[in-house]
């Protein structure tokens, strides 16, 4: 009796120390961190590899290093020139510092999603509806910027931002057509004016040769006329130098009759 007694205690004990030791030995993937806290002290950052820690006095908090992909959600957002929209947005961060990630903040997922949220209204709302569909790219510039600098209490480095939708109302979606139809419009008629400004100067040009030497008003005569012959008209009437009419073949010249 004695014996099984003993054996007893024995594989007990065994395996009381087996589990101790369990759960005395950590591994850690080459991304992640443990926190320590010791009687509720923090004591360090282990890892990666093989860790221990004493049972009942020290506790472990893993904290994953890898960069992390955040949705937020989409938020109503009032431009500054009073257009209601909505915008969702991605951002990209990864915790830098597990010690104040662990300890700055109770849930540093959550408060980094709810921060996002309300920098994304306030950076987007002093901004009108035409910039946020035209320079997205200033804009996540601007967001991350904010959201670096008020995460970096947290040990949490943004890295990046990403405005992924823009979504307004049918009405305002046609009210952009045609304000894009009406400056279509307007530069149609700005490069048509400009094209009859550059053709007045030319032909001012072209009056101002020709005043200066009478031969190239008649050389002018001679251009046009041959346009006008390639076209087979039977009679022309047109002012022209009686000298010059000898110079065209086939040109028939009707003199006035008294």
């Amino acid at each position: 009796m004695d014996f099984l007694f003993d054996f007893g205690f024995y594989g007990v004990l065994a395996v009381f120390v087996l589990a101790l030791l369990a759960s005395a030995i950590k591994i850690l993937r080459e991304y992640e961190r443990a926190v320590v806290f010791t009687l509720g002290r923090f004591t360090g950052v282990k890892g990666p590899g093989l860790i221990i820690v004493i049972p009942g006095i020290q506790q472990v908090v893993r904290v994953d290093m890898r960069v992390k992909v955040l949705d937020v959600p989409s938020q109503d957002v009032i431009s500054r020139d009073n257009v209601s929209v909505r915008v969702n947005a991605v951002i990209y961060f990864r915790v830098l510092d597990a010690e104040r990630a662990t300890i700055q903040v109770e849930n540093f997922m959550q408060a980094t999603s709810e921060l996002a949220q309300t920098t994304l209204r306030s950076v987007l709302g002093k901004h009108e509806l035409d910039e946020m569909l035209s320079e997205r790219d200033t804009l996540n510039r601007d967001i991350q910027e904010l959201l670096d600098a008020q995460t970096d209490t947290w040990g949490i480095k943004v890295s990046n931002v990403e405005i992924k939708h823009v979504d307004v109302t049918e009405t305002m979606i046609r009210a952009i057509a045609r304000q894009a139809e009406a400056e279509r419009e307007r530069r149609a008629k700005v490069i048509n004016a400009e094209g009859e400004a550059q053709a007045a100067e030319k032909l001012l040009e072209a009056a101002q040769i020709m005043s200066r030497d009478p031969g190239a008003m008649q050389l002018r005569y001679l251009s046009s006329l041959n346009v006008i012959a390639a076209e087979k008209n039977s009679t022309i009437i047109f002012p022209f130098p009686m000298e010059l009419a000898g110079l065209i073949p086939g040109m028939k010249v009707v003199a006035p009759k008294d």
